[in-house]
């Protein structure tokens, strides 16, 4: 399975913001990696480097890696509708993501291997596909022995009102992927419109 394997801290520096993980080590160096840290002059950046950027910042976010992505996003632009949009909806509506938004983990690299380990069922199925798109109505929880398994349940988190595209019901271990999420719902910081010019070139 395709992952980014390389130090999480030095990502979430780069972008200065929590791309992989809590950040709460931002604020005790929230610099960005190299020689010189912030007394480093850095040049600012040009159109290219921006939408670059914004790309590099949306893969490392939901754990793609570049032929994923450009997958995806191509995908997007077959669609109706606004393409960055659509991109975020596809993103969003990612089985490992969803696990994610829904607190069956506690981060997207747990999903992940949530998923790759059998653990989850989508409509009563066992799916082992991270990527798997999910589909409005579609029902995901734990297999029956992993709904027992202590250490899946000790890291089972409220599921947060804010996302109200999902459905998760502690009791039964289940949930629902409702519908696509508009963009105003999904709280991630990403210009959209950038990744959509750097790809229209």
């Amino acid at each position: 399975m395709a992952r980014y394997t390389g130090p999480k801290t030095k990502i979430s520096r780069i972008f200065g913001e929590p791309i992989t993980g809590n950040g709460k080590w931002l604020t005790k160096n929230s610099n960005p990696p190299g020689m010189h840290g912030a007394a480093r002059k850095r040049k600012s950046l040009g159109e290219y480097a921006l939408q670059l950027r914004e790309k590099q910042k949306a893969k490392y976010t939901y754990g793609l890696l570049e032929k994923q992505f450009r997958k995806t996003f191509n995908e997007a632009a077959r669609r109706k509708g606004v393409t960055g949009e659509m991109l975020i909806k596809l993103l969003e509506a990612r089985l490992d993501n969803t696990i994610f938004r829904m607190g069956i983990a506690r981060s997207r690299q747990a999903a992940r291997q949530l998923v790759s380990h059998k653990h989850i069922t989508v409509n009563g199925e066992v799916v082992n596909i991270p990527s798997y798109s999910l589909k409005p109505g579609d029902v995901i929880g734990l297999k029956d022995r992993s709904a027992h398994n202590e250490h899946i349940t000790s890291n089972l988190q409220p599921k947060n009102p804010k996302f109200n595209w999902i459905d998760w019901n502690e009791s039964t271990m289940k949930g629902t992927f409702l519908a696509y999420p508009e963009r105003e719902s999904v709280p991630e910081n990403i210009k959209e419109s950038l990744i959509v010019e750097l790809y229209s070139k």
